[in-house]
């Protein structure tokens, strides 16, 4: 989802500078979670005009699918036709993605129906605590796909992530961290975390949300920390949360700069 989602915008970003309409193909049916659903030309009847046509030839495709094509012969397609249908991971303009970051946000604002009850989960789990003294930790814990992702080297197991946890409550060694866990695991539970915690300033939850519930979990967060992925880099970037990729820290000497905003890890895609 969050993939399609970052691809989607380069191209977006890159339209809007053209002076360009664009059409979302994958959220006018997989994913109808986002305000871009319900927007002008986002519908599933365009969406197979448009895929028939490309596989017909009747449309040209800009084809960014490996990174040793020739990137700007592609994009000179894209000037040169009105109309074209763009395909690939390696469709980017990053200055171009960051110049309408708002407005990417904006499309893809998380619908209320599954936000609002995320919101109040939130609240009720931080009921008997201080407001003025919680900072909330999304802790994105991904395995499933990642035990082969990448010869399986981000699928951390439950004792590092325990770790880092501690190592975070340690620098807030003076607040309550609320802990809220993401994941696709359904092996994970609070209570074998629990088990692992060294801090007594810690509060585990998990709300066990489906995949977009989460997604606004972790937005709602102060801190977001886990292995390299774009889900935990979309959560971070709807308000500029710093985000702490486990790959490029060391639990033992954590400190809040190892937290950085969206813009450093934008540019550092896995």
């Amino acid at each position: 989802m969050c993939n399609n989602l970052l691809q989607f915008a380069h191209v977006y970003a890159w339209a809007r500078e053209h002076g360009r309409s664009v059409m979302s193909m994958r959220f006018s049916y997989k994913y109808p979670y986002f305000k871009i659903r319900h927007t002008e030309h986002v519908s599933f009847p365009l969406y197979l005009l448009a895929k028939y046509a490309a596989a017909l030839r009747l449309l040209p495709t800009a084809n960014y699918k490996h990174i040793e094509r020739n990137l700007d012969r592609e994009e000179r397609k894209m000037l040169r036709h009105k109309h074209v249908v763009v395909s690939g991971w390696y469709a980017r303009w990053y200055d171009l993605f960051l110049k309408y970051r708002s407005e990417i946000c904006d499309l893809f604002t998380i619908d209320s129906q599954y936000t609002a009850p995320v919101r109040q989960k939130m609240k009720e789990c931080e009921r008997d605590s201080d407001a003025e003294a919680v900072t909330r930790l999304g802790v994105h814990i991904r395995r499933g796909d990642y035990k082969d992702w990448c010869g399986g080297i981000y699928c951390y197991d439950d004792k590092t992530y325990a770790q880092y946890i501690n190592a975070f409550a340690r620098v807030k060694h003076d607040r309550t961290v609320h802990v809220y866990l993401s994941t696709n695991d359904p092996e994970v539970s609070v209570e074998q975390f629990a088990a692992q915690m060294t801090e007594r300033n810690v509060v585990l939850h998990l709300l066990a949300g489906n995949a977009v519930e989460d997604l606004f979990m972790l937005s709602e967060c102060d801190y977001i920390m886990g292995p390299p992925s774009t889900y935990s880099l979309v959560a971070a970037m709807y308000r500029d949360i710093p985000l702490c990729r486990m790959d490029q820290t060391n639990a033992e000497t954590m400190s809040l700069e190892d937290f950085k905003l969206f813009d450093y890890w934008f540019r550092r895609i896995v």
